[in-house]
């Protein structure tokens, strides 16, 4: 036998590239829904036997099986009452308050997220760790009922354990507790808090993975990125904002980095707690019912802040988050106003914000200065010219590091939430955003981005070429990797 395989070990390679290579190819070919993507995959499934196609198992395909779901969705029907009719919101009313094209835009949400945009609610900007955390943690200590926490990193630091020590104490005194972390993101801390929260009588689980055997494949590189925090079913909390100290001037001091999360009540908590159920049903099969997991649909009449929840993955709602940016990029007309700090946009993206500022759109781009990821942020840099060739403005914010994600166009229409304007965010990610059309809020978001202008430093196109050659081809490589950075 192993004289066999010594003498034809290279025809049995061939017939093992065969046998891998010809399904993953084939995968590729009749899944992928970008041409470049397609002929990326099969020319690394050809141009490397074998090796091609278990990268392609681990890394190529973006898309989960939860059916589940669905089975979940009818559930959750069950629940309770749903929302009242005077909380729904029409075309013609959005038409009325804010013109025709937003009504546009109403529709296109409709159809890219399956909940629909609704009154009746109230949302609170949390600027910092310092102001988020201590919301969070008031919220929890106050719990009477139930906790549902999703999030992509929870470190097991200062401020990381005194989250886990308010779940434990309220899983103590009969509150039903459940959290969600992802297997990545808990691993951002040797040892993990898992073992912490466990420990103290709390129900925890980890998304596609666990901590000691590894990721789940082929899904290793999906991860849910989204936050969100429900307490009592009526109150609810996300945005951008991880359990980290970092973040805090307590721990950190002036060079904390900061963040913007933000606190929601009114209709829109089903929703965020719909879509956090979901994930957790995913992840330990357990269904959330009873009444403690019910929830408050409603605050009244008195707010009239319309919102919608979209969540966006590599299932059923893949790139929901880019098709509602290119929407509103489209019908932008006198501004947008973006900060990321990961800005990494596809060329779709990129084509339709350089259409904007041709239309004369003031279209502002505000990066940090100092990025916490030096290779996202050497792939940024490659292809800013492509922006400001087309009249777009690039900024970087001086100071400390900030993780914002806000978005705000015309004054009237706000896109906040977990989603980077970066491959693995539209593409990659579960992530989970909040549509609100709402001038006041409006202009907290843009309060929140323009004194960075002030101090900014611009991006220009001198100032890109006068960079060495050396510099810019190394920007140029890392770019070629920014789908998976």
């Amino acid at each position: 036998m192993i004289d066999t395989l010594v003498a034809y070990w290279p025809h049995f390679l061939a017939v093992l590239s065969v046998v891998l290579g010809v399904p993953a190819a084939i995968h590729a070919t009749m899944t992928k829904q970008e041409v470049r993507s397609a002929l990326g995959w099969v020319g690394i499934i050809i141009l490397s036997p074998i090796l091609g196609a278990v990268v392609y198992a681990i890394a190529g395909i973006n898309r989960m099986r939860r059916s589940s779901i669905e089975l979940q969705r009818l559930q959750l029907r069950d629940r309770g009452p749903e929302p009242e009719d005077e909380y729904d919101v029409t075309g013609e009313s959005v038409a009325r308050r804010f013109g025709q094209r937003f009504a546009s835009m109403k529709l296109l949400g409709d159809k890219v997220s399956r909940h629909g945009m609704c009154t009746g609610n109230r949302i609170v900007l949390l600027s910092g760790g310092d102001m988020a955390y201590d919301a969070m943690l008031g919220a929890i200590h106050r719990a009477q009922r139930s906790i549902l926490l999703e999030t992509y990193i929870f470190d097991r630091d200062p401020i990381g354990l005194r989250f886990a020590d308010a779940l434990i104490a309220a899983a103590g005194r009969g509150v039903e507790v459940r959290v969600l972390i992802d297997a990545v993101g808990a691993r951002y801390s040797v040892p993990s808090i898992v073992g912490h929260l466990q420990d103290g009588g709390v129900t925890v689980r980890v998304f596609n993975g666990n901590i000691v055997m590894g990721l789940r494949l082929p899904y290793a590189n999906l991860r849910t990125h989204r936050k969100i925090l429900v307490i009592d079913g009526a109150t609810a909390f996300t945005g951008g904002m991880n359990i980290r100290a970092g973040f805090t001037t307590e721990f950190a001091g002036e060079a904390r980095a900061r963040d913007t999360h933000f606190k929601v009540e009114g209709a829109v908590v089903a929703d965020l707690f719909e879509v956090a159920e979901e994930d957790w049903h995913f992840s330990s099969r357990e269904v959330l019912e009873g009444e403690a997991w019910s929830v408050r649909r409603s605050i009244g009449r008195r707010s009239s802040t319309l919102m919608r929840v979209v969540p966006s993955g590599p299932d059923r709602t893949n790139e929901a988050n880019q098709k509602m940016l290119m929407g509103a990029f489209s019908i932008a007309r006198n501004s947008i106003l973006i900060m990321s700090p990961y800005f990494l946009p596809d060329r779709e993206l990129i084509s339709a914000l350089v259409t904007a500022a041709m239309r004369g759109v003031d279209v502002e781009i505000v990066v940090p200065a100092v990025n916490n990821l030096t290779l996202v942020d050497r792939a940024m840099t490659a292809q800013f010219d492509q922006l400001l060739k087309g009249g777009c403005r690039i900024w970087r914010a001086t100071g400390p590091f900030n993780h914002s994600k806000l978005m705000t166009i015309d004054g009237r229409w706000s896109y906040v939430g977990s989603s980077n304007l970066d491959p693995r965010s539209l593409r990659l990610n579960f992530e989970i955003d909040l549509e609100v059309m709402d001038p006041a809020f409006s202009q907290q978001v843009a309060g929140q981005i323009r004194p960075l202008l002030a101090q900014a430093q611009p991006v220009t196109l001198a100032s890109l070429r006068a960079q060495p050659f050396a510099t810019r081809l190394l920007n140029r490589v890392l770019w070629l990797g920014s789908p998976y950075l």
